[in-house]
């Protein structure tokens, strides 16, 4: 049987640009350090069952892998390779596949059985277009850092997670290892992007494309809507990893109600409101003229950096002019000013969700410490993260290292299951802050480029 192993990719935050990105300006999306984990165990051939375990939603499902619709996916008209390009769901897949996706969870109630759904669908989408009706059983457990519903990304996250597994199961996928050709690396980061699109594709719709693209190469994104066909996106492989203070209001709030007051305020005042969405696309594009010029630093005195935290008040004095902002959100701002340690924007469609800040040079932890307690007495979840963090990773075989680092045994599913918290799972598994862990290996796009 093949080893246990495990797959992790990044969540995101949009650094500049939200909300004017629907009206084709515009913007800078990088990937931060907190991450999915997927837990993959091959079974014995005669265990014909393949288990989905989303340990963080409550989702466990178990199909008889016989019992799947593999005469409909494997066509001879129809049958996808690895390196297809897929930017549509057939409608035959999905009409195959949604009697055994909505036998999950029915004990649920149905606002939190559509979600499961949701991920099964995409699940069963990609294990039946890239897997085997003669393959081994196999156990997909997940578990993840990235607060779920927050505008992180963490769905397209899972499906980067999903995509990778799949395809290196069916050895479609080599490395990652130190001297892995740039060109190679890039060529399968992209075979990972594009199946992870077509996960995204059933679980949102009609996805941008961009939280996977971020996801799977790591770094950061310029990106931008056109009137017709796909976005524009430029990898920005030279963006530079920043310390990071996520912080989630742990107020619910709906993209789709944000967007639309945008919209209303864009009817009503149509000039004023082109004008404050010119100006975030012009903050974005001043954003990358600076960082092709003078790389920001976490470390040390950088104009740069100073001058990337002028951009970042500037974006989210915007958004609050669109009235996307929320009392919650103003208030962690209202505390970093005070502290005066970094500048602070909303990340994501506002109305709650995340906000995020990033630090001045030079600053003492006790006083970020001293602002962490505050966050906490006043009930807002706060991460340490890196901007600008590592794309894809495998960790192979799945390793379990002690305070050390030294292998210590294989990870179990009951050991993973049972890591508690955030910080359980960084122990047990995680990459980490400072994204060193030893073992993991990452594919690497060309930072030559941009």
């Amino acid at each position: 049987m093949a080893p246990t192993f495990m797959v992790s990719a990044p969540g995101k935050a949009i650094v500049f640009g939200e909300h004017a990105a629907v009206y084709g300006k515009p913007a800078i999306a990088a990937a931060i350090s907190l991450r999915s984990y997927l837990l993959v165990i091959t079974l014995s051939k005669s265990q014909r069952t393949v288990q989905l375990n989303f340990r963080d939603i409550g989702l466990n499902h178990t199909w008889e892998i016989d019992n799947l619709p593999w005469d409909i996916f494997q066509q001879p008209s129809k049958k996808r390779s690895y390196y297809s390009v897929v930017d549509s769901l057939d409608p035959q897949f999905l009409e195959a596949i949604m009697p055994h996706a909505e036998a999950v969870s029915k004990h649920l109630p149905e606002k939190q059985r559509k979600i499961h759904i949701k991920s099964a669908t995409a699940f069963l989408y990609l294990f039946l277009s890239l897997g085997s009706s003669k393959s081994p059983g196999f156990v997909y457990t997940l578990r993840s850092t990235i607060p779920i519903g927050a505008g992180l990304g963490s769905s397209a996250s899972v499906c980067v997670c999903l995509s990778a597994a799949l395809l290196l199961q069916i050895r479609a996928l080599a490395g990652p290892h130190p001297d892995q050709p740039p060109d190679e690396a890039e060529m399968q980061i992209e075979h990972i992007n594009r199946w992870a699109f077509v996960g995204e594709l059933c679980i949102h719709g009609d996805p941008s494309g961009v939280d996977n693209t971020v996801s799977a190469g790591g770094k950061a994104v310029m990106f931008q809507r056109n009137a017709s066909g796909p976005p524009s996106v430029i990898r920005l492989t030279k963006f530079p990893k920043l310390p990071l203070l996520l912080v989630d209001t742990q107020q619910q709030r709906s993209t789709a109600t944000q967007v639309d007051k945008v919209k209303t305020l864009k009817a009503n005042h149509p000039e004023i409101t082109e004008t404050i969405l010119d100006g975030i696309g012009k903050i974005a594009t001043s954003a990358l003229e600076l960082m092709s010029s003078a790389v920001p630093s976490g470390s040390g005195n950088s104009d740069a950096l100073g001058h990337w935290g002028a951009l970042i008040g500037m974006n989210h004095g915007f958004l609050v002019s669109l009235g996307v902002s929320h009392p919650r959100l103003e208030r962690i701002r209202e505390l970093v000013d005070y502290a005066n340690i970094g500048w602070t924007k909303l990340t994501g469609a506002g109305g709650g969700g995340c906000a995020i800040t990033l630090f001045r040079s030079g600053i003492e932890e006790q006083t970020i410490e001293e602002l962490e307690q505050k966050f906490t007495t006043e009930g807002f979840q706060i991460h340490k993260t890196i901007l600008g963090a590592d794309g894809v990773g495998v960790l192979w075989p799945a390793v379990f290292r002690g305070t050390d680092g030294k292998a210590c045994g294989e990870i179990d599913q009951t050991m993973f299951e049972n890591a508690d918290s955030v910080q359980g799972i960084n122990q047990l598994v995680g990459v980490g802050a400072q994204e060193n862990r030893e073992g993991w290996g990452f594919w690497t796009r060309d930072l030559s480029t941009r």
